[in-house]
């Protein structure tokens, strides 16, 4: 049996006294008052940190005004979140959405093209025109968006090589291809080639009969689109061109070319807009207020999406669901048994609503240095 060395326990007895542990070495310092609380602040600005990134996201606050608007119609409007009810509003956003992607190539540069609408109205009849003559169907919608394409070109090279503003020429544009388009239809509804009012075909289906394609060949413009805006030479050009168009000619930049390019993207797309829009209603109609509407709702969801019309930056996704904003909007004030009389009110406050917070979003941006 071993006897304990009585210097020990004394030492042993010191350090207990002094708080010292039993090995002899010394505690850890106690944290300073409020150490905790600050720990549950550090968690809790972790936690919210990814939900404020994504708010300063030019898509942020338009993706959340969209959710909070879907939220609203649900709750107040039994018939809005049903699959009868998607099946009308997926095709009603669609062409907006692409139309609006297009529109953002040509606002990033600070331009804006005004014949989209009217390119919208006119290659339907052109390719009727075309197909009527004896091409076949598919070959005559290359022609037809080929014209389109032409006309896009005319526009660019007028602002790019000559000097003219955007808003005078495509708005020239506009005017001559609404008339043109009333003298080649002398002003009386179609047929639309390759389509049935009594059966979808399979052509039918894929270029805007069927229930969804509209909606797939949105969501399929827009992927690609973005990519390219993102990712891509042509992309990065546009944004240099729009943010200091002398700067980007100085660092050989071909901005005139990056110009006229993507006015011909703005009027192709216009053009297959309208294709795919009088395939889904079987029938064309030479009428300029309604395509003078779809102009400006697809200029509003780029603009709303977070497009700068002062040029330099944009998002082609943004657009998409800019588009996605004002479908629901006037989707559910239908069903919610608005009045027409002030269904253009409540959309116009909404849009200004949407707005305001994407300059409070940008401002939050600039403070937080994400440009």
């Amino acid at each position: 049996m071993s006897t304990a060395n009585p210097q020990r326990v004394k030492e042993r007895r010191r350090d207990r006294r002094n708080g010292h542990r039993v090995d002899g070495t010394p505690p850890k310092p106690a944290g300073p008052v409020g150490t905790g609380r600050e720990r549950r602040g550090d968690l809790a600005s972790q936690a919210i940190a990814p939900l404020k990134h994504f708010l300063t996201l030019r898509e942020g606050s338009i993706i959340v005004i969209t959710l909070i608007t879907m939220i609203y119609f649900s709750v107040s409007v039994s018939g809005f979140f049903t699959a009868g009810n998607f099946k009308t509003l997926l095709p009603y956003f669609a062409p907006y959405a692409i139309m609006a992607a297009a529109e953002v190539f040509v606002m990033i540069l600070g331009e804006i093209d005004l014949s989209i609408g009217a390119m919208y109205l006119f290659t339907p009849f052109w390719w009727h025109i075309i197909h009527h003559a004896g091409v076949p169907l598919y070959p005559s919608i290359i022609l037809a968006l080929m014209t389109s394409m032409a006309f896009g070109a005319l526009n660019g090279l007028a602002v790019a090589y000559i000097g003219i503003a955007s808003f005078v020429a495509t708005l020239g544009m506009q005017f001559f291809l609404y008339g043109l388009t009333l003298v080649i239809s002398h002003a009386t509804p179609v047929l639309t080639p390759g389509t049935s009012q009594a059966t979808i075909n399979g052509f039918a289906q894929v270029f805007g009969g069927g229930t969804y394609s509209e909606f797939f060949w949105a969501l399929g413009i827009v992927i690609i689109l973005q990519i390219v805006l993102t990712l891509t030479r042509w992309g990065g050009y546009t944004i240099a061109t729009g943010g200091n168009r002398n700067a980007a000619a100085e660092a050989g930049i071909r901005t005139r070319h990056i110009i006229v390019r993507n006015f011909i993207l703005a009027a192709c797309l216009a053009g297959f807009t309208g294709i795919l829009e009088s395939v889904r209603v079987t029938t064309m109609t030479p009428d300029p207020s309604g395509s003078g509407d779809i102009l400006f709702q697809a200029c509003a969801a780029a603009i709303i999406g977070g497009t700068l019309m002062t040029g330099g930056a944009g998002t082609v996704v943004g657009a998409l669901f800019g588009a996605l904003f004002l479908g629901v909007l006037h989707d559910g004030l239908i069903i919610k048994g608005v009045s027409a009389n002030y269904l253009d009110l409540y959309l116009g406050i909404a849009i200004i609503i949407a707005m305001v917070a994407n300059v409070y979003v940008s401002r939050v941006r600039r403070t937080a240095g994400h440009g």
